[in-house]
């Protein structure tokens, strides 16, 4: 099945490759000239290999810098997609992969700057070194240079008994690169799975330590120049035409007394950082000022609901908000924090009149929303007493291709079912007007382990099959419920009302499943349905079951082009 994953994810194994071939090819052509560059040459006869290690690394840690504020550019990413001449079929879904291409230039930036720390603190102890009684010759006479007058130094480490530590610290980039290096340990040791499970505050709190990063990437680059450039440094253009290295190298001793050898001089290298990260910088600062104007926008909450299992339902309005089906929006309670924004999935349909979204507990935030909202059993509250919000978006997520396929797979597991229910109105609306589709059949599974769970959304289905009943098309959708938890008393309930004419639990026709799905059963199923097309999988949901869908895609994909074939697209914010 090797070949059938390659044909699915060929145009993203393109892409990382051109990725990586691009990180190889600045790091080898930066290395080579550092390597060879006659300017560097005496540079070099201290350092050796380490100075190209430093420099190639450094030039890759700022192609990536640059690239990785690119992916989390939501309104760049959905104006992307909302162009469908640049963005169609394979193109599109590569954009709903921007968080793992996220965090894989995070991972470019993390080894290049391990190099790039490595590198310099070797450089540092062969500057220490060639100060030492040991060193002779070139390296020796090399360090001495900068004591009499009118000289420049090569060496920044100015005597055997300065401690290296302590004097690249007393450096605008020894400071600021140990700055660097904190912050980019404590951002990505927060972005585990696990923190932001536990604790997405957390998480929210500590990624924005990335303004602190670019900062001192700036002064970083900028810190070799200034303060005369204390770590590396290279002959002058002017100083090269006066003195030739290649003459000149093995007449050191003569430097003071041969014409054509006057005493070399140093200087460092102009700063390049910021001219690798000022445009996603100010791009980044213009996303960042949208937000901010959405942020005074007023925010009308028309409804509040509360649902069983810890959910809250919110209708709001807005001006000039249009939505499509499957996006989300970000929400700021300025009353519980002003500075976080949490991402929801819209659950109402763009041919509404409002806006909505279902919102579980499951953390500090959403239970201190839920209950300045006056649920979880507690007192309802007027409508004008309620907390103010703040909206930013619709943003587009992969659910918004469902009507790109002529069939679709959706499948929901627990709280996860909420972008689903935009695209269900959307469905039914659309069935109402008549509109004409390319999709033609919708699959839709949900797996819940709370009965209660199923209450919120069971009303939407049953008028969903009422509707597409009475329409002639009840062949359109075919849905499939599967209830994983359940206690004895449940099930003795469920078992003396198994043969009524609707499900027990959600009053459907379609009845419940208990326990979990055989997806190999299903996906053989779809795929002896419909051969030949071309049909779109998308899930939101847990970690594990997601691997497991994506696997199966990859199984029940056919190698022949004109078989049938899953393309899997998962929720991610």
């Amino acid at each position: 099945r090797m070949g059938c994953w390659i044909l699915n994810e060929s145009l993203s194994i393109i892409l990382v490759l051109s990725w990586l071939g691009v990180n190889l090819y600045l790091f080898i052509d930066t290395f080579y000239w550092y390597e060879e560059e006659e300017s560097f040459l005496y540079t070099r006869v201290i350092l050796g290999s380490t100075l190209a290690w430093a420099r190639a690394s450094a030039v890759c840690l700022n192609f990536n810098c640059m690239l990785i504020l690119l992916p989390i550019s939501r309104n760049l990413i959905s104006f992307m997609r909302g162009t469908s001449t640049c963005c169609r079929g394979p193109w599109r879904r590569q954009l709903d992969k921007n968080l793992k291409f996220h965090k894989l230039v995070a991972y470019g930036i993390a080894v290049n700057g391990a190099i790039h720390i490595v590198a310099h603190l070797c450089n540092l102890q062969r500057y220490h070194w060639s100060q030492s009684a040991q060193a002779e010759g070139l390296p020796a006479a090399l360090s001495k240079l900068g004591d009499a007058p009118n000289e420049s130094y090569l060496n920044p480490i100015r005597t055997f008994h300065t401690n290296t530590i302590t004097e690249s610290l007393t450096t605008i980039a020894g400071v600021t690169g140990l700055v660097l290096s904190l912050a980019l340990i404590l951002i990505m040791t927060s972005s585990t799975e696990f923190i932001r499970q536990v604790s997405y505050e957390l998480f929210w709190y500590t990624h924005h330590v990335f303004i602190i990063f670019f900062i001192s990437l700036a002064f970083h680059g900028a810190g070799f120049v200034l303060m005369a450039s204390r770590i590396v440094r290279g002959q002058t253009p002017e100083s090269q035409l006066q003195h030739n290295v290649t003459f000149c190298r093995d007449r050191y001793a003569q430097w003071q007394t041969v014409a054509p050898c006057p005493v070399p001089q140093f200087s460092g290298k102009e700063p390049s950082a910021w001219k690798w990260v000022l445009g996603p910088v100010v791009l980044y600062a213009c996303e960042r000022m949208m937000r901010l104007w959405r942020f005074q926008q007023e925010v009308l909450i028309t409804k509040v609901v509360s649902h069983p299992s810890g959910v809250l339902e919110l209708h709001m309005k807005k001006r000039n908000f249009k939505m499509a089906p499957g996006q989300y929006i970000l929400i700021q309670c300025p009353t519980i924090s002003r500075l976080e924004w949490h991402p929801f999935t819209l659950t109402s349909a763009p041919q509404e009149n409002f806006f909505s979204v279902h919102i579980r507990v499951a953390g500090d935030w959403t239970e201190a929303l839920c209950q300045a909202f006056g649920a979880e059993g507690q007192a309802s509250k007027e409508l004008w007493s309620l907390p103010r919000l703040a909206v930013d978006g619709p943003f587009g997520t992969p659910l918004t291709d469902v009507f790109h396929y002529p069939v679709s797979v959706c499948i929901a597991a627990g709280i996860g079912v909420t972008p689903f229910a935009s695209l269900l109105k959307s469905i039914w609306y659309k069935c109402e007007s008549q509109t004409q589709m390319k999709l033609s059949k919708v699959y839709f599974y949900w797996i819940c382990r709370d009965p209660k769970a199923f209450e919120w959304f069971a009303d939407l289905l049953l008028s969903l099959e009422t509707f597409m009943s009475e329409q002639g098309k009840a062949h359109f959708l075919s849905y499939h419920i599967f209830l994983t938890g359940w206690d004895e008393n449940q099930a003795v309930h469920i078992a003396l009302h198994w043969d009524e004419s609707t499900d027990v639990i959600t009053g459907l026709k379609q009845k419940t499943f208990y326990g979990r799905p055989n997806w190999n059963n299903e996906f053989r199923q779809m795929a002896y349905a419909h051969p030949g097309s071309s049909i779109g999988v998308f899930f939101c949901g847990p970690k594990a079951l997601s691997k497991m869908l994506q696997r199966m895609c990859r199984l029940y994909s056919s190698a022949d082009p004109m078989g049938v074939h899953f393309y899997y697209n998962k929720e991610s914010f």
